[in-house]
């Protein structure tokens, strides 16, 4: 089941108060970023976010999600209506996620 833009706009309205969020579209879902750095996304109407240490000692009794079939645990935001615990919830985190990398492009046929 794809996620619903309306879901996707009611989160990015949540998140108003958080540093330069922004996300992009993939295979119906959406991938969450602040200041260039994925934090989280939408995946079937679930708000779900990487399980970084300040991200599990902000929601202790968050309950791990599978995004996607194969995929890594990520921790289900249920705050959603809390603007300034998201908020600090995002500027928690970032710090411990990884910087963007490099897009493979691709490489010249000699």
């Amino acid at each position: 089941m794809a996620s619903d833009r309306e879901y996707l706009d009611y989160i990015l309205d949540q998140l108003s108060l958080a540093p330069e969020i922004t996300f992009r579209s993939m295979m119906g879902e959406y991938i969450l970023y602040t200041r260039g750095r994925v934090f989280g996304g939408i995946y079937d109407n679930r708000f779900l976010v990487k399980p970084v240490p300040a991200a599990a000692a902000m929601m202790p009794d968050a309950v791990t999600e599978i995004p996607y079939e194969g995929a890594k645990g990520m921790l289900g935001v249920t705050a959603t209506e809390d603007r300034n615990f998201l908020r600090e919830l995002v500027m928690a985190m970032y710090e411990e996620l990884p910087p963007p990398g490099k897009r493979k492009t691709a490489g010249k046929r000699t």
